[in-house]
């Protein structure tokens, strides 16, 4: 493995977590995800986020940098971006290893190198406007981006190379292989990025878009040419392409949204199923697009990266126990964690001996400042009359989603 050169001066590092493990122990990683490290060289070296020891991704980041002719003896500076322990948890290691190297990051994040890994030697804080000078005309720049997505977050720029160190803002999911820049991925390969990046955001940043507001205009007034995040793509050929879709999907907790709806639906013995077809066919007579999940089938990852993006939730499930069929009510606890706001939302489902969902449902979704059409609950098999209704309310949901 290889170095990959930014500038003759600026090189990215990284490692493809090939593992059953799930991201942040929820999300799953069926293709992988990318640790990404960077190397700023001048007169001093500096280290630019971490990694932990996962898939040996220490030894992996150690091979690379000795294709530059480089240890990890040489670094002089390790700069933390963010403190989450897929960045740092090597860092106990690294600083017993290599004790002389200065650890920068953010005044909350040098607590949090104390608390989480017992160091306390050689730390420095800093804030919005510090810089450190590299010589060699490299300096970095650091800048606060609290709660994007932990509340010492910040990112590091370097100008003579226009690179931005965004560590978790601006990622994705899925390894890189031996490419590492934009321009080295055809078009379908960008497809499945920017889906990744888009399930990226909706499970681990969406809770904190106002905060990815607050970071993009801080940023806005640089000049950046390469955005590197610390997983996957390192956008070189058009680093606005990233920016401009975190953007939108910021946008996405309170709106607009795509006017798109996702169809999010259980069903114990298909009853319920049956009137989502209908709902469905009346969608479809819109002519408008829409994506499909069933609970508790598939995992909630993919179902929340729909959600965000789309202005239009169709909840269908049965009444289970005089309550919301419990894999729905788990969804929706995860909705509101999420802030899936403002949406068109549709409520169908079929009961047995007694209803009770559609209670229990609203009580839930009250935080989520939902406009509502009017739930459809039926007994047993939907009639033909409940089905008729049902197309129906499929068709006017779309109408509705359309205007907007």
């Amino acid at each position: 493995m290889k170095a990959h050169p930014i500038s003759d001066r600026v090189f990215a590092l990284h490692a493809d977590i090939e593992s059953e493990d799930r991201f942040e122990g929820i999300w799953p990683i069926p293709d992988g995800v990318s640790l990404n490290s960077y190397i700023v060289k001048g007169d001093k070296i500096a280290l630019i986020d971490l990694v932990r020891d996962w898939v040996e991704a220490p030894k992996v980041l150690e091979e690379e940098l000795s294709s530059l002719g480089l240890g990890f003896k040489d670094v002089d500076y390790l700069v933390l971006n963010h403190l989450e322990p897929d960045h740092t948890g090597w860092l106990g290691e690294f600083k017993a290893a290599y004790p002389r190297v200065e650890i920068l990051a953010t005044a909350k994040g040098v607590e949090l190198v104390k608390t989480f890994y017992g160091v306390t030697e050689g730390l420095r804080a800093v804030k919005s406007g510090d810089t450190l000078d590299l010589g060699a005309g490299m300096v970095l720049r650091f800048e606060e981006t609290p709660n994007v997505h932990w509340p010492e977050t910040m990112m590091t720029y370097e100008a003579s190379t226009g690179t931005l160190f965004s560590c978790d803002a601006f990622g994705s999911y899925g390894s890189l292989g031996d490419r590492v820049f934009d321009d080295q991925f055809e078009p379908e390969e960008h497809d499945f990025f920017e889906a990744e990046a888009l399930r990226y955001y909706s499970n681990i940043v969406s809770s904190f878009s106002l905060f990815v507001k607050r970071a993009l205009a801080k940023i806005s007034a640089l000049d950046i040419k390469v955005v590197a995040p610390s997983h996957g793509i390192v956008w070189r050929r058009s680093p606005q392409t990233i920016i401009d879709l975190y953007r939108t999907y910021s946008d996405y907790m309170e709106g607009p949204q795509a006017k798109e709806i996702c169809v999010v639906w259980g069903s114990m013995y298909g009853f319920t199923k049956a009137g989502v077809d209908a709902v469905i066919a009346g969608i479809e007579a819109e002519g408008l697009p829409y994506s499909i999940h069933r609970v508790p089938n598939e995992d909630a990852s993919y179902i929340l990266a729909d959600a965000f993006k789309c202005a239009g939730i169709v909840i269908a499930m049965p009444t289970y126990e005089y309550k919301m069929f419990p894999p729905m009510a788990s969804l929706l606890q995860l909705f509101e964690r999420k802030h899936i706001w403002n949406r068109l939302a549709l409520r169908i489902g079929s009961w047995g001996w007694v209803g009770g969902a559609k209670k229990d449902y609203e009580e839930m979704i009250a935080p989520l400042k939902w406009t509502s059409l009017e739930s459809l609950e039926w007994p047993g098999a939907a009639s033909e009359e409940t089905l008729a209704a049902l197309y129906e309310q499929g068709r006017e949901l779309a109408r509705r989603v359309k205007a907007l």
